[in-house]
């Protein structure tokens, strides 16, 4: 029984980014070809952003208690009250933290969530 696409398919979405890149290593020496650098490029990307070793947490929005927000990134920062203020009322997203390992960023994060905003890490 010879294998259809659709095995091809299922057996690829179980596979990591690793194993995937793996296999595109081992069909480019097999055949003898080289993949195009749009179908590499989307992949190495993906790996890459997969384990970022600095990150940025981005403040998207203070949410209903600004107030909270504000004493949070004063915290963070090592702002003054009124720089934090700035900071929170300017033009969003903003950096809050920037070049931190991802750990780091995940508990700014939880901070920020806690007292009401909205964060994104990248």
């Amino acid at each position: 029984m010879a294998v259809t696409k659709d095995d091809i398919i299922k057996a690829l979405e179980t596979m990591t980014l690793t194993d995937l890149n793996d296999l595109v290593k081992g069909i480019e020496e097999h055949f003898g070809v080289v993949a195009a650098a749009a179908v590499a490029a989307p992949a190495a990307g993906a790996d890459a952003a997969a384990a970022p070793s600095e990150v940025t947490v981005f403040l998207a929005e203070a949410g209903a208690q600004k107030v909270q927000v504000i004493k949070v990134v004063k915290e963070l920062t090592g702002l003054g009250l009124m720089d934090a203020k700035k900071l929170v009322d300017g033009t969003l997203p903003v950096a809050i933290k920037e070049n931190i390992k991802p750990e780091e960023a995940e508990q700014i994060k939880e901070k920020l969530v806690a007292a009401g905003a909205s964060v994104d890490i990248k």
